[in-house]
């Protein structure tokens, strides 16, 4: 009986350690959420604040539910909070994974993940402070006339939502450029041989995310190929990984 106990233990070690991790993750994630609740409705502006620029004179936006003036600042706090407790969130994660990576793969996770989180806030700023202006600029500016431009709160916080999470995916390129070379799956040869197709990629993914103005995708496809570029330069100093890496030869 023992023997067979004997594997499982490890197993449900784990486990208990992955519960404890997420239990940290989500305490302190709720900690900061409950913070940051009495500043709701001022979190709220700020997000909304690109659109209400462009909105002509004794307009606003509206809300066609009736929970949604509560609900809405809450989701924008909630989004505030995960943010906010991102670092935190890896840290967790980086903490139950350590024990199983080898030492050459500990040297390139920690810097992975603070480029990571660096890049995606990036992405979220540069959509929040240059792209929403040219959006909202021209959605307002194509409105027909005799409509009025009254967005909706909840569907302008899936809007926003939505672009967030696509330009902090999209500013990753240069992480993965270098993990897969790091990795020994893609080399750098073939990674600047695919420059063409990237560009084509770049124009392409920027037309299905964003709104249907040149503009807006150009801006989002421009920062693609530069960020690709920069991954490929990074490449330049990083010694490449084979996947076959032995733990023997990651000693001292």
């Amino acid at each position: 009986m023992s023997e067979i106990e004997q594997p499982t233990q490890p197993l449900i070690e784990h486990l208990i350690e992955l519960r404890r991790r997420m239990m940290w993750i989500a305490a302190i994630m709720l900690l900061c959420f409950f913070g940051l609740m009495p500043f709701a409705q001022k979190l709220y502006t700020f997000v909304a604040q690109p659109l209400m620029a462009t909105l002509p004179a004794n307009t606003s936006m509206i809300a066609t539910d009736v929970v949604a003036p509560f609900f809405v600042p809450v989701k924008v706090t909630l989004m505030a909070a995960f943010l906010l407790t991102l670092p935190h969130t890896l840290y967790q994660v980086w903490a139950f994974v350590a024990p199983a990576l080898y030492r050459n793969e500990k040297r390139l996770v920690l810097p992975l993940v603070l480029s990571s989180v660096v890049l995606f806030f990036g992405g979220m700023a540069f959509a929040y402070f240059l792209v929403f202006p040219v959006v909202f600029k021209f959605l307002a500016g194509v409105t027909p006339l005799g409509v009025s431009m009254a967005t909706d709160i909840d569907k302008y916080l899936s809007f926003v939502l939505g672009m967030f999470v696509a330009f902090g995916a999209t500013f990753e390129v240069p992480v993965v450029v270098v993990l897969l070379n790091r990795m020994g799956i893609v080399p750098v040869a073939q990674l600047q041989a695919a420059r063409p197709y990237v560009i084509v990629g770049a124009f392409v993914v920027a037309a299905v995310i964003t709104p249907p103005d040149v503009i807006s995708q150009v801006l989002l496809a421009v920062p693609l190929i530069l960020l690709y570029e920069a991954g490929l330069w990074l490449c330049r100093f990083i010694k490449p990984v084979p996947l076959g890496w032995k733990k023997e030869n990651n000693v001292g």
